[in-house]
Parts: structure tokens; sequence; C-alpha cells
């Protein structure tokens, strides 16, 4: 294979598909057929990357070890496929706008008129390509954000309209739709999928797959509809049914042929289908699981994808333990001394979340004080680790007023502070600490025990840090210091070693654990939540 080839993932009638998991099974199948993959996004709005957004409104950031903040998708994407994406991985409207002006304002125009066509989809085509031709892969898959019909993702749709008719074979697209099931009718409704195939080809882009949702088994004479009413092939007509878990789709893809398919449709050899050892291995496990470990998430963002990938790392996790996981979001906002033990009530172990700002931290300083003082594995990722720390300072040190100068500008005991470098930074996005970096383990520790190797590389999402100025304070009262960053020195996680387990670190270890390879702590925390149980 010469040439890279391109994939365009689509959607219509609604959003909220799951583009991200189909767009990651197709990179699982063609990896397991042995070709080099890598996909990326980009999403039609104006803001740079999504650092910015309130996780209400985009769920969580996810964070690549380049230290871009990007969509959740992305999370999908190296979860499924084991690959690393970088800032390259992700665009967004408001990304190519801002390239395109710069040029312009540079002069690099030389006195044209920047139109949307051809400078912004100049641009888009620049990004679409830049992977494949900078690192050869076999297949780009690219997931375009939003719903077909969209004022803003008109300009993407022109871009892929061009590379289609310029790539020829070397450019599919795959376009996802709803198929609704009508109660008051009792039957399955194809006309929204006609009108979506109508809307992309009313932009000039015929569809080469299309992939139903739906909530329904679809009988072929519905597929057969489907395909005759929007030109496609019967056999590139392809259903995504709910299934009871997200790993189950590429299975059910690659039984449905849709790797064939694509293969088929853009010239390859097809040769036999692959087996997926390991990962049907992870499904049979999941599967068998049958005893229950409950975890309570405490936090403030009330929607499941808002932690999206701390609940995707418990389940890897749980699943390598032989049991399932039953995740109880508890709002933090709501805790406080009185009722925090009933709300507790039953959970195995505690995961105490990331975030930013104010609001609900008081409940997690609680939180914190209940599980330390019973003895609850606890699991403080990033904001949560600053919590345990604080909660420490205040209860143990004695220090009533000990607080993080994120919340409290003035606090005389400010055992987390800003960073010295962040001082002076006005820009809220992409200004935080971001990305991967070097921590080394303190020999004999419990973290050294679970890593069991002395240097790690972590990726974070911060602004403020551990004091230095307290540490020795901590560890003479049994919290210790035992992960730290060679060159800042900074401190990167905590444990009290004599606790079951209570452990915070400073980065995020959730946006490392992949279905092959769950991450290690949270394989122990599990581990240690599931002897907590009996």
């Amino acid at each position: 294979m010469a040439e890279t080839k391109y994939i365009f993932v689509t959607g219509g009638v609604v959003s909220s598909l799951g583009k991200g998991i189909i767009s990651s099974s197709i990179g699982k199948l063609l990896q397991a057929r042995g070709y080099n993959i890598t996909i990326q996004k980009f999403d039609p709005y104006i803001n740079i990357d999504p650092g910015t957004l309130n996780p209400y409104e985009h769920g969580e950031c996810y964070v690549t070890a380049d230290g871009m903040e990007t969509d959740l998708d992305l999370g999908h994407y190296e979860r499924f496929t084991g690959i690393q994406t970088t800032k390259a991985n992700s665009m967004t409207t408001g990304r190519i706008y801002k390239s395109v002006i710069d040029k312009e304002r540079r002069g690099d125009y030389l006195g044209k008129t920047i139109q949307v066509v051809p400078h912004i989809t100049d641009e888009i085509k620049r990004n679409i390509k830049l992977l494949g031709q900078k690192y050869h892969y076999d297949f780009v898959i690219t997931e375009i954000g939003g719903t077909i019909g969209d004022i803003e993702s008109a300009p993407f749709m022109e871009a892929i309209r061009q590379m289609k008719w310029e790539l020829g074979k070397n450019a599919v697209n795959v376009h996802l739709t709803y198929v609704p099931y009508l109660k008051a009718a009792g039957e399955l409704k194809t006309k929204p999928t006609q009108h979506s195939v109508k809307e992309l080809q009313s932009v000039g882009i015929q569809p080469d797959i299309l992939i139903l949702r739906t909530e329904r088994h679809l009988e072929e004479n519905v597929r057969r509809k489907v395909a005759a009413f929007c030109n496609v092939d019967f056999d590139c007509v392809i259903q995504s049914e709910d299934l009871p878990s997200i790993y189950e789709v590429p299975v059910n893809m690659q039984d449905q042929g849709l790797d064939a398919a694509i293969l088929r449709k853009m010239g390859e050899p097809v040769g036999p289908t692959p087996e997926l050892g390991p990962w049907k291995a992870f499904l049979e496990r999941r599967n068998k699981a049958s005893e229950i470990v409950c975890i309570a998430l405490v936090g403030k963002y009330d929607l499941q994808d808002a932690y999206k990938s701390i609940r995707e790392s418990l389940s890897h996790a749980a699943t390598y333990n032989d049991h399932k996981v039953k995740i109880t979001f508890v709002n933090s906002e709501e805790i406080t001394e009185e009722n925090v033990a009933e709300k507790l009530k039953g959970h195995d172990g505690v995961v105490i979340c990331p975030g930013f700002g104010q609001r609900g931290i008081e409940g997690k300083i609680v939180a914190a004080h209940y599980t330390r003082t019973h003895d609850i594995p606890t699991f403080g990722i990033c904001l949560g680790m600053q919590m345990m720390v604080i909660e420490f300072a205040r209860n143990v040190l004695g220090y009533k007023d000990a607080n993080s100068r994120e919340m409290d500008e003035k606090t005389p005991h400010n055992v987390i502070d800003i960073m010295e470098e962040q001082k002076n930074i006005t820009n809220m996005g992409g200004t935080m600490r971001l990305g991967q970096y070097e921590c080394i383990l303190k020999q004999g520790a419990r973290v050294f025990e679970i890593y069991k190797k002395e240097n790690v590389r972590e990726r974070h999402r911060h602004r403020y840090e551990f004091n230095s100025n307290y540490e020795h304070e901590f560890e003479r009262n049994g919290m210790m210091c035992v992960g730290r960053n060679p060159e800042s020195d900074l401190v990167e996680i905590v444990e009290i070693p004599g606790l079951k387990w209570y452990i915070g670190t400073q980065f995020h270890p959730e946006y490392q654990s992949t279905v092959l390879k769950p991450h290690p702590l949270f394989v122990n925390f599990i581990e240690t939540a599931i002897k907590n149980h009996k």
C-alpha cells in the first residue's frame, strides 16, 4: 500500500450516535488486519479546543501526551486501538480560522480576497492530510463532529467532497444515521435516514457505507429499502444495535463485514477475517464476571461524559479483577459532615474527582476526611488529590484555614499553591501544565509496588501544585510524598502508607488506561476495594 487512504465518518439525523465508537472500531478492525492507522477528530465549533468548555457542554476534556486539550472521542480512539494521539489528531473550526487569519495578517496570500472556498477548505484539507503525509499511515480515519446540515460543518463537508473527488478510490465516506422505532405505529422508520443521505448528496457527497444506529434489530427488508433509496450497496448497509457495552461494537461490526466492505470499496484485497483474540478474551472475562464492586465518584458534574475516562478506567480494572463495577455519582455540593456517612455507605472504594474552581470543594474535603478516618480505599485525582492534602492539613496538622491559593488567595496556609511559571498568566485556555511528564517513584512506597518500576510518565492538566514548603510536616505526620518530577521537583503523588489504599495523584492516570492495557493504579485500587468489600 503506497498511498494513504482516507475514511471520513459523518453523522446524520441526531448527534451522539457514537461516531467516535464507530471510528475507533474501524481503526481496531483495520489494525487487526495489519494496517497502520490513525484517527482524527474535526470539531466544527469555534473554540480553539474544549479546554475552556464546561463539561456539561461537551463532556470531559481529554489530554494527549503532547499536551493538547481535546475532545473526549480521542480517549475512545486510544482506549480501543492503543495508538497515541497528538495535537494533530484534533482540530476545531477555531484553529482552522485562526491559522488562515494569521497567514492573512502575515501577507501570505499576497492581496487575495480570503474566502471559505478555497482558503478555509484548503486549510481543512491540509490538516486532514497532514498525518498521512508525515507518518505514511495506511489509513487515516477522520471523524467530523456534529450532524450533516449544521451551518458550521458546511466547510468540512465541502473539503470532504473535494477530497473524495481528488482521491477517487482512496477516500470513502461512512455515514452514521438513526433509525427510530415508533411505538404507536409499531414500526421502524427509515425516512430520517433517507433525508439525511439526501442532505449529504445535496452537498455533493455520496455515502459509500451506511451505518444504521438502532435500538431494535433491523430485518433484511429494512436494510434493502435503505440501500435502494440511498444508492448504497446492500452489503454496505450495516446496523449498529444497542449493545451491553461499547467494547462489543468492533466484534459486531466485524461480524457484519464493515472492514471487508471498506477494503472492497477502496480496491484493497480483503483476505481472511482476522481473529480478535485478546479483545474477545477481554469481552469474555467481562461477561463472565458476576460479582460487583461498588465505587463512589465524588464530583460536581452529574453527567456520565464528564468523567468518561475515569469511568472507563474503573470498568477496565474491574474486568481484569473479574468483577463488574457499579459506579455511583455522589454530588460533592451536597455532602456535609452530617450526611457523608449515609452518602458513602455501601461503597467499597471512593474516587475524589478532578475539577476546577470553588464549587463543591468543601464536600470533597469532607469525603476525604471520612474515608481517611474510616480507612475506605480512596483515589484522589488532580483536584481530588489536592483536597486530600488540604483535609490532612486542616485535621491532622491543625491548620484550620489551610486551603489552595486557587480557592482562597489570602489563605495563610497555602498547602496547594500556584506554580511559579503560572503566576502571570491571564488566559485560561491551553496555559496549564499540560501533557506527559516524568515522575520518579520512591522505592518501597505503595505506588512503587503497584507500578513495579521507578520511572513513569503520566499526563497532566492543572495549574496548582503541592506546596513543598510543607512537605516535612506532612511526612512527619504520615502523609508521604512518594512521586516527584525529576526536573521541577514538584510533588506528583501522595499516599498514607498506614491505610489500605489512600493515594492522590496530581496527574490523570485515567488518560492512559486502555482495553488491553489497563492502568496499574486503577487495577490495584479496584483489587483493594474488592478485598475491602469482603
